[in-house]
C-alpha cells in the first residue's frame, strides 16, 4: 500500500455516513423539521412580522388572516411573532442546558469509570442518585424560591438534571473499554487514566453521547415550556411557548388558534429533533447501518 493510498479510509468512511444520512428517513425528516424551527429563531434576532411584544387591543383574538397569519391573542401580539421568538427562547434554554449537563456529567462519569469500584466512584454516583431524585421542576422551584424566576434560572434547574443523564451514560459506555486491549496497551506505555480517558475512551464513546445529546435536548425544550406553564421559565414580556399556552388555556373554545400554534410548535420540534436523533444513532451504529444494507 503506498501513502497516496492511506487517506482513502477515512475518505471512504465519510462518504458510508453522508449515504447512510441520506437514506435515514427518519434523519432527513427530523433535520429538515428541526432546521426550519432553528431558522425561524435565527431570524427572529432580525426580523418578525410584528413586533412581538406590540399589543393591538382593538385586534385581539383575530383568527389567521393575510395579514396575521397565525391570527393574534388576547392582547393583539401577533401569533406568528411569538412563536419564532419563543423558538428563541426554548432553543437557547434547551442547548444550554444540555450543553451544561454534557461539560459537568461527562467528566465525571469518566473519572468514575476511570476509579471504577473506589469511594470516589461511589460518591459520584450516589450524587448522581440524589440529583435523579429531585425532579427539573422541583429543582427550578427551589432555585427560583431563592432567586427568583427566569430564563436563566431554568437553564440551571433543567442542566443539572441533565448532569447524571450524561455521567452515568459516559460511565457505562467507558466501563466497557476500560478491558479493551487498546486500553491496556495504552495503560502499559505508561499514560495515567485521565489522559487515557481523553485519548481513548471520551472519543470512542462520542457517538453515543451526541446521540443522547439530541435526546436530551428535545427533553430540555419539553422542560422549559413546562417550566415556562407555571410561570418559572422566561418571564413577559419574553414570549415562550409554554407560556403562550398557559395564557390561551382559558380561550380554546373562543380562540383555538392561540393554543394550537405554541402547542404544534412544541410538538413538532420535539418530534423533529427525536426523529433526528433517532436517524443519528442508526447512522453512527456500525451494527444498524450492516443490517439495513
Amino acid at each position: 500500500m503506498t501513502d497516496a493510498t492511506l487517506p482513502a479510509a477515512p475518505a471512504s468512511r465519510r462518504d458510508s455516513l453522508i449515504w447512510s444520512a441520506l437514506r435515514s428517513r427518519n434523519f432527513v425528516v427530523g433535520t429538515i423539521i428541526t432546521l426550519i424551527f432553528v431558522l425561524a429563531a435565527s431570524v427572529s434576532f432580525v426580523w418578525t412580522p410584528y413586533d412581538a411584544t406590540l399589543q393591538d387591543i382593538p385586534n385581539k383574538l383575530k383568527g389567521p388572516s393575510w395579514a396575521h397569519w397565525l391570527g393574534t391573542d388576547h392582547f393583539g401580539r401577533d401569533v406568528l411573532s411569538m412563536i419564532m421568538v419563543g423558538a428563541r427562547t426554548s432553543i437557547a434554554v434547551a442547548l444550554v442546558a444540555v450543553g451544561i449537563g454534557a461539560a459537568i456529567g461527562t467528566p465525571l462519569g469518566l473519572v468514575a469509570a476511570a476509579r471504577r469500584g473506589s469511594l470516589l466512584d461511589e460518591i459520584i454516583m450516589r450524587a448522581n442518585d440524589l440529583v435523579f431524585a429531585f425532579p427539573a421542576l422541583l429543582i427550578a422551584i427551589l432555585i427560583t424560591a431563592v432567586f427568583g424566576p427566569g430564563a436563566v434560572n431554568a437553564i440551571i434547574a433543567i442542566g443539572i438534571f441533565n448532569i447524571p443523564v450524561f455521567a452515568r451514560l459516559s460511565r457505562g459506555a467507558a466501563l466497557s473499554l476500560w478491558q479493551r486491549e487498546f486500553v491496556m496497551a495504552a495503560r502499559v506505555s505508561g499514560k495515567g487514566a485521565v489522559r487515557i480517558s481523553a485519548e481513548h475512551i471520551l472519543p470512542n464513546i462520542l457517538n453515543t453521547l451526541v446521540v443522547q445529546a439530541t435526546i436530551q435536548f428535545s427533553l430540555g425544550i419539553l422542560a422549559e415550556a413546562s417550566l415556562a406553564y407555571v410561570g418559572l421559565g422566561a418571564q413577559p414580556p419574553t414570549p415562550s411557548w409554554g407560556k403562550m399556552l398557559s395564557d390561551a388555556q382559558t380561550m380554546i373554545g373562543l380562540a383555538p388558534h392561540v393554543a394550537l400554534a405554541p402547542g404544534l410548535a412544541i410538538v413538532l420540534t420535539v418530534l423533529g429533533v427525536n426523529l433526528m436523533g433517532d436517524g443519528l444513532r442508526d447512522i453512527l451504529d456500525p451494527q444498524t447501518r450492516r443490517s439495513r444494507a
